[in-house]
């Protein structure tokens, strides 16, 4: 049983969502379907000790779902009428289009964006509802609820999971790009100490390459996964052995994984080379060179510099320029960094990485007391654990050279 427990945990994990969506496609209806799909997985967790894990064990359970779908609307009232049209047809085969379509409807953009991460995280990565729980550190019951009321404001506007038409691309593919996004930075911002972090930026990673498959095409998905495989490359020497951050210029580079940097490095050229510039093949650009660099000193930051320029164009935010700041100190030099940090203060005075800018470059000028000061206010915003950690020690040590 163990070991038939463990083949359909995996089975899941890499196929929720083709065999959720081949169900919903056919029933128009994501609750049933993973009714459907549940009442299939007790069935093989039945069967399958005894006959055998079956040659195509996805097919199986789309199979055994439809078919126990059909005996649910036979006994349900409400369900006979959909009934007469459905249960004349074969059962579905999950292709590439469910997949693709149920990740699109997870995101849809009616959805707020805590909905649509756990939904994500749920129907197209194979999360449990208490994974998800753990890895945002919310009650089992809230998440539940969440995903709960998630299915039913999509039922509410019969939104149907299916694939967008490429002209659409342009209008609901940003919003599934900053959600698979938003997963990986949740469990990469802090994942040193917690094995659900981790996971949760391994999902990220999982879910920008399987899009980026679905789509090859199209270049911003090309990037968002060579993004992602690119910090997650670094994951190994991001925190030390007592789980806390380990900034970029103090990393063992040897940790890296060469080989992970190496098929990023490709995919993202690959995708340049199609000629449609968008934010997450800059950002993947800018980790690219770091990741590529013989050291810290080494990295080409008049390049960084360039792309951040570059990346500006595309989305105009001040923490673009914030970080182009970090460039320009090494580039330039500090002085000049510091004034381009000192022009963001009307924009940025409550982000408490704009005070830990200011406070390293301060201290690189020779003003520790004032750097200090930076110090300690970046402390007080922060909110991640593991930032405010380091932060900790950041103040700690300037306060030592006072």
């Amino acid at each position: 049983m163990g070991d038939v427990a463990e083949v359909l945990d995996r089975i899941w994990r890499a196929d929720a969502a083709g065999m959720l969506g081949a169900l919903t496609r056919r029933l128009g209806d994501f609750d049933r379907a993973e009714e459907a799909l549940s009442d299939a997985l007790a069935e093989a967790l039945r069967r399958w000790p005894v006959e055998g894990v079956p040659d195509s064990p996805t097919g199986w359970l789309v199979t055994t779902g439809w078919r126990k779908a059909l005996d649910r609307l036979r006994r349900d009232a409400v369900g006979r009428e959909k009934l007469a049209r459905v249960a004349a047809e074969a059962p579905p085969e999950p292709g590439v289009d469910d997949r693709l379509a149920m990740v699109f409807g997870c995101c849809h953009p009616d959805l707020p964006e805590p909905a649509r991460v756990a939904l994500t995280l749920y129907a197209a990565a194979g999360l449990s509802t208490a994974e998800i729980a753990a890895a945002f550190l919310v009650p089992l019951p809230t998440m539940a609820q969440r995903l709960s009321r998630a299915k039913r404001q999509l039922r509410e506007r019969g939104v149907r999971f299916e694939v967008p038409r490429p002209q659409e691309y342009a209008d609901r593919l940003p919003a599934v790009l900053a959600v698979i996004y938003l997963v990986f930075n949740e469990g990469y911002l802090s994942s040193g100490r917690s094995v659900q972090r981790r996971e949760l930026a391994r999902e990220g990673v999982e879910l920008a390459g399987r899009l980026a498959g679905l789509l090859p095409h199209e270049p911003e998905a090309a990037g968002l996964a060579a993004l992602l495989e690119l910090h997650h490359a670094r994951v190994g020497a991001r925190f030390d052995s007592w789980g806390r951050i380990v900034l970029l210029e103090r990393q063992d580079r040897r940790m890296w994984d060469r080989a992970a940097i190496g098929r990023a490095a490709l995919r993202l050229r690959a995708a340049v080379r199609r000629g449609r510039p968008g934010p997450y093949q800059v950002r993947a650009g800018i980790a690219a060179l770091h990741a590529l660099a013989g050291s810290y000193e080494a990295t080409d930051w008049a390049g960084v510099r360039a792309l951040y320029d570059r990346l500006y164009v595309l989305d105009p935010s001040p923490v673009v320029l914030l970080n182009r700041a970090v460039a320009t100190r090494f580039a330039v030099g500090p002085a000049p960094a510091l004034d381009e940090v000192e022009a963001l203060g009307d924009r940025l005075a409550g982000y408490h990485l704009w005070h830990a800018a200011r406070a390293d470059l301060l201290a690189a000028l020779g003003r520790p007391s004032e750097a200090l000061t930076a110090a300690e206010r970046a402390l007080e915003l922060a909110a991640n654990p593991a930032e405010r950690e380091l932060m900790s020690r950041r103040v700690a040590e300037l306060r030592r050279r006072l």
